[in-house]
């Protein structure tokens, strides 16, 4: 195994001009892993967009060419939708003062303030229910577990995609989860209607050259590839403990506290403190009016 820096890569090229060159697929997947990865596969402007993400969180206060918004929102629309149903919206927020209040309900995150586009993604369940009404038809799938989840994965999907499109462009993002630890708050601020809920924010802007940001390593592919069916064995453990050691190695390289990964996860998950006022999601799930039975 192959613990070394990969090589440096800026945000402020943009991720759409990367030169093709002799092992740029490899380059990037040393980068993403921090370890060899045999393939064979060529490289190609996709893959080189998906595996050059990262998150950024410093920007520059320009705003962004004035179709950049709906070309992202095509982008994610472009997503796949489960039974057709596009059960998601989008909010584009590019008041400062409204950016502000976001950010004070979702832990105080500057980057909010700083770029120039908050999108805040919602499980929409009201625009079926009204065009269900408006045919004196009835909804009541709506309020179903499954519904919800439904929605959450066309609007992940539909996100997901948008962040792709705005990387290809020179643009740079970060989700915004926190947008749920006061959802109620969040609802009033966004003027949400019964039925739909606020799932996450994600900023948009240009990366602040002054503030570049490296790949973040992931899991070793042997600890979340399975075969046929669900094992948990000294497989998985080997590979979580060699994560722990690259996790730190990214961390010295950042500047940035060392910590095993598995003591950051474990402290996220600990109990209902940790997870930042979001232990009771479902009841104000419940008081924005999914049932989910």
């Amino acid at each position: 195994m192959n613990d070394l820096a990969p090589p440096a890569f800026s945000t402020t090229a943009g991720f759409a001009d990367a030169r093709i060159e002799d092992g740029q697929l490899q380059s990037l997947l040393q980068a993403r892993y921090r370890d060899e990865l045999a393939v064979s596969t060529e490289w190609n402007g996709t893959l080189d967009v998906l595996l050059s993400h990262r998150s950024v969180r410093a920007y520059l206060p320009n705003a962004l060419p004035w179709d950049t918004l709906e070309i992202l929102v095509a982008a994610a629309q472009s997503a796949a939708s489960s039974s057709n149903l596009q059960a998601w919206s989008v909010i584009a927020v590019e008041n400062k003062e409204r950016k502000a209040r976001l950010a004070a309900l979702a832990g105080n995150q500057q980057h909010i303030i700083q770029a120039p586009l908050l999108l805040v993604w919602l499980i929409d369940l009201s625009r079926l229910s009204k065009l269900a009404e408006a045919r004196g038809q009835a909804s009541g799938g709506l309020d179903y577990t499954d519904s919800f989840l439904l929605g959450a994965v066309d609007a992940s999907l539909a996100a997901q995609n948008a962040v792709v499109a705005l990387e290809s462009l020179g643009l740079g993002s970060v989700y915004i989860g926190a947008i749920r630890n006061k959802p109620l708050e969040v609802a009033a601020e966004l003027g949400l209607p019964p039925h739909v809920f606020a799932l996450f924010g994600l900023v948009v802007g240009k990366p602040d050259p002054n503030s570049p940001t490296s790949v973040k390593p992931r899991l070793p592919q042997d600890a979340v590839l399975l075969r046929e069916q669900y094992e948990w064995g000294e497989t998985q453990l080997r590979a979580v403990a060699a994560y722990d050691q690259r996790v730190r190695n990214f961390q010295r390289e950042q500047g940035l506290q060392e910590q095993d990964w598995t003591v950051q996860a474990g402290n996220r998950v600990q109990d209902a403190k940790s997870l930042n006022g979001r232990d009771v999601l479902r009841e104000a799930l419940r008081t924005r009016g999914f049932e989910l039975k």
